[in-house]
């Protein structure tokens, strides 16, 4: 892909009217509360504008832990989601040097997370969340979980690096930023597992180059998560097919990782068009990252 390419394919959105918003949120249904979420501007933002983007946050985005089920194949490509089905979200995210503000043109975006209905990709054999049980057709845990099943590492915790079981690719894959710093992907809004609030992960790469259909060489200068909006996720789990997970979905309150820090990467959503949330989602964020940083 061309550069030329690569720039077409991140369109400028601008800002979010919030009069605008407010209005296709009615019209998606999705209430009051969801309102203030998908209104909401983001963590630590300026009052300075990035072209092609939202406003960019002048503050370090906090560092989290990448998880058992990062995996290096760094598939270049904008749709991730490989005909798996779920509610549409375009991801949307700015990348800025934290010091200066300034975004940071071809910058490697590089995501990945679980489907619908909880499952990872590369993992598949592992169950719901890698966790092997919980999921969808089984009974629903009570109470809070306060560990993962024995003999399994952390669902998107720090039990270091699982061996996958699969050679799935589906929800992953990399972008470069574009000269306004901006990346986009087309994907899904996910699924949930034991333990675990909503999330997608996210490392930034820079100066390596794309090869073929592949992203290869550089340092990575940030790993993180980002987040999704409880009154959101509500509307979404009545859907199917989140609605058939029997996991009892962890909510950010009770999400460790998400009280560590995670607030930070709380993604602002608006409706894709007027109707139903179904019809899917636009998810912003702003990262800012120390270009010379590296693991």
């Amino acid at each position: 892909m061309s550069d030329q390419e690569q720039q077409k394919q991140s369109p400028n959105p601008g800002g979010v009217n919030r009069r605008a918003a407010l209005t296709a949120l009615g019209g998606a249904g999705l209430g009051a509360a969801g309102v203030v979420a998908l209104g909401r501007a983001a963590a630590g933002a300026s009052t300075t504008r990035t072209p092609g983007g939202p406003s960019p946050a002048c503050v370090l985005a906090p560092e989290m832990i990448e998880g058992p089920y990062y995996l290096d194949y760094e598939l270049f490509r904008r749709d991730i989601t490989e005909r798996k089905d779920g509610v549409p979200l375009i991801l949307r995210a700015t990348v800025v040097d934290a010091s200066t503000c300034a975004p940071v043109p071809r910058a490697a975006l590089d995501v990945w997370h679980c489907d619908a209905l909880g499952e990872y990709s590369g993992y598949t054999a592992m169950g719901v969340g890698g966790a092997n049980g919980g999921g969808p057709g089984g009974p629903p845990p009570t109470g809070t979980p306060t560990a993962p099943p024995p003999g399994s590492p952390p669902p998107g915790g720090g039990g270091g690096h699982a061996e996958p079981t699969d050679k799935l690719t589906f929800l992953r894959g990399v972008q470069l930023t574009d000269r306004h710093g901006v990346a986009e992907f087309r994907t899904l809004y996910p699924g949930w597992y034991i333990g675990r609030a909503i999330h997608i992960h996210a490392k930034v790469h820079l100066d390596g180059k794309v090869v073929g259909r592949r992203y290869t060489g550089g340092h990575v200068a940030h790993t993180g998560q980002f987040f999704f909006d409880e009154n959101v996720t509500e509307r979404i789990a009545e859907l199917r097919p989140y609605a058939v997970n029997t996991t009892r979905r962890t909510t950010l309150e009770e999400d460790g990782i998400y009280r560590s820090g995670g607030s930070a990467g709380l993604l602002t959503l608006r409706p894709l068009r007027n109707g139903p949330v179904a019809h899917g989602l636009l998810a912003t964020i702003v990262i800012g990252v120390n270009p010379d940083a590296t693991p």
